[in-house]
């Protein structure tokens, strides 16, 4: 008997031809997926490694330690040490037990710390403590309280402390320099920070290093054209005159009038950079370079200039000064007594007013006005130094009969110390105007500068400024023992709201040492001395004095006198 097949049962080939079809399909795409997601030449791969990685892999900086500076001398005057910050993963540490623990090693109360992870509950970085000593760090971080983590980093110390802060400068919290040097040569101190990759596991911690991807890059060194011997030394002298003479402020500059290098710069008030928690700013101002003021009768040295330069005038020329007074327009100008016929050299050696005021009427205002602009005021000193001014000189406006004399004898304008500094060092260098440097330079020889003045010019107006501090001149307490030495003393009225004060002053003393040899050039400013001795003569003077004691003596100058001479109190030495 034949069977028959059901008239609905497919053939057996057609059967296993679809059983085929379907199988190789599920290869196929379980092909593609294998493709897609475990190959390296697949895209999905590719896709899922990059997803994976923004989640777990993560690169992280190599701090770096900032540029050493120094003085000229090789002395560290600022250097990065190691430190190490403390942060925590919030999500992680919230929710601790040990919390009361942790706040107790960081000497925070609890409730503080706990609304600190309140307010970063969302993420997964916070510090807790930054730049503590490896010490400190050590003791928190072997306490094992998940979630707690230290990196490495490094924080800006100074050996000097207030000594050179103003000079050098902050960095802030970050390593990078925002005042002073610091920011001046932010470029090449601050360095490059290097690279390394890690994996970090679901609470944040790391689990794998792969190593680091970019070398870290450290500053570069900065060698600074001070010397901290000097620097301490004129900090002193500049403190001890705040205390002898009650003023508000004070500032000493000293240059080396033959290669233009700062040697020293000191102010007052001062401030501790080392110590942020209580950081004055107005102390961190570096007032020498930064404050500008009328300089009095420091430019009648360059109204002096102007006279020689004129051909009207030689130091010996004889100016009739009485009877002590002069009248221009409606303010009349007095000396402290009738000096009679005296010569030019005698009119700066007793800073008289109707002297200065008959030259300037002789030579005219312009010729003194273009001497103060090729001794450089009315523009930067050239150091680079973030918020150094550049002082103000009177514009072309009209000027009236009493402005053309006024600016002769340093009033109408505005200089800083140090420009006023480099204004004589260019009497110093023979009538070279060189620009002044932070940087120590390579060579002690002369710089290259540009000639502003006649030598023969320069040599008679320092023969001058060396009979101002002997007997009759008006800066007798500049005298430095063993040593000639030159200057001028100024005394300016300080201004108010309603114009000049009858009883504040700012007194000033720029002076060249050794007059043998003139290379370094001193300006001292005192702000608003109290008392009797507020004249220049007798409070910025004897400052002077002191400080260019220790320089000749720091700079290894030979002696070119015997003895100190006297130191006479001098009456009309407030000019």
């Amino acid at each position: 008997m034949k069977l028959t097949r059901p008239a609905n049962e497919l053939p057996r080939w057609r059967f296993l031809a679809v059983c085929a079809a379907l199988l190789t399909l599920a290869i196929t795409l379980l092909g593609r997926l294998v493709l897609l997601q475990v190959t390296d030449g697949g895209q999905g791969a590719m896709f899922l490694k990059e997803q994976g990685a923004l989640r777990t892999v993560r690169t992280a900086e190599i701090p770096v330690y900032r540029g050493l500076i120094t003085d000229r001398n090789g002395t560290p005057l600022a250097v990065s040490s190691p430190v190490v910050s403390l942060w925590a993963n919030p999500q992680t540490l919230r929710d601790s037990p040990r919390l009361d623990e942790l706040a107790t090693l960081l000497d925070l109360d609890s409730a503080v710390l706990q609304d600190k992870l309140a307010l970063y509950a969302e993420k997964q970085f916070m510090y807790l403590a930054r730049h503590q000593t490896p010490d400190f760090a050590r003791k928190v971080l072997r306490e094992n309280i998940p979630g707690v983590h230290g990196e490495r980093e490094y924080r800006r110390y100074y050996p000097a402390g207030e000594v050179t802060a103003q000079v050098l400068g902050l960095t802030n919290v970050d390593g990078h320099g925002i005042a002073g040097v610091e920011l001046g040569f932010e470029a090449w101190l601050r360095g490059v920070p290097g690279k390394k990759r890690f994996i970090k596991d679901l609470h944040g911690d790391a689990v794998r290093d792969f190593g680091v991807v970019e070398e870290p890059r450290p500053g570069n060194a900065l060698a600074l054209s001070l010397d901290l011997r000097l620097q301490y030394a004129q900090h002193r002298e500049l403190q001890r005159a705040m205390k002898e003479t009650g003023a508000s402020a004070g500032s000493a500059v000293t240059v080396d009038a033959w290669t233009g290098e700062v040697l020293a710069v000191s102010n007052y008030p001062v401030f501790n950079p080392n110590s942020r928690e209580a950081l004055d700013f107005g102390g961190a101002r570096n007032r020498a370079l930064t404050d500008a003021y009328e300089p009095g009768s420091i430019i009648k040295t360059l109204t002096l200039v102007a006279a020689l330069e004129s051909g009207q005038f030689h130091i010996d020329s004889l100016v009739d000064t009485s009877p002590g007074r002069i009248r221009v327009g409606a303010k009349v100008l007095h000396d402290p007594r009738n000096y009679g016929e005296i010569s030019v050299s005698t009119i700066i050696e007793k800073s008289s007013q109707v002297g200065v005021t008959k030259i300037a009427q002789a030579i005219g205002h312009e010729a003194i006005l273009d001497v103060l602009y090729r001794f450089g005021l009315g523009e930067s000193t050239g150091t680079g130094f973030p918020g150094e001014r550049a002082g103000r000189l009177p514009g072309p406006a009209h000027w009236s009969d009493i402005d053309k004399v006024t600016l002769a004898f340093g009033y109408g304008l505005t200089a800083t110390p140090i420009q006023l500094a480099r204004a004589y060092a260019v009497i110093a260098s023979g009538g070279v105007r060189r620009p002044l440097t932070l940087l120590k330079q390579t060579a002690d020889t002369p710089a290259s500068g540009e000639r502003v003045v006649d030598d023969a010019v320069a040599q008679q107006v320092l023969e001058v400024l060396d009979r101002v501090t002997e007997p009759g001149g008006t800066a007798t307490l500049a005298q430095v023992r063993g040593f000639s030495v030159g200057g001028k003393t100024g005394t300016v009225h300080k201004v108010g709201q309603g114009g000049y004060l009858d009883d504040q002053y700012v007194a000033l003393f720029v002076g060249i040492a050794p007059m043998d040899s003139p290379r370094y050039v001193t300006a001292v400013l005192i702000d608003q001395p109290r008392g009797d001795h507020y004249g220049g003569g007798l409070a910025a003077a004897p400052v002077y004095s002191r400080i260019t004691e220790e320089v000749l003596r720091i700079r290894n100058a030979q002696p070119n006198r015997a003895g100190m001479g006297a130191l006479l109190a001098v009456s009309g030495g407030a000019q």
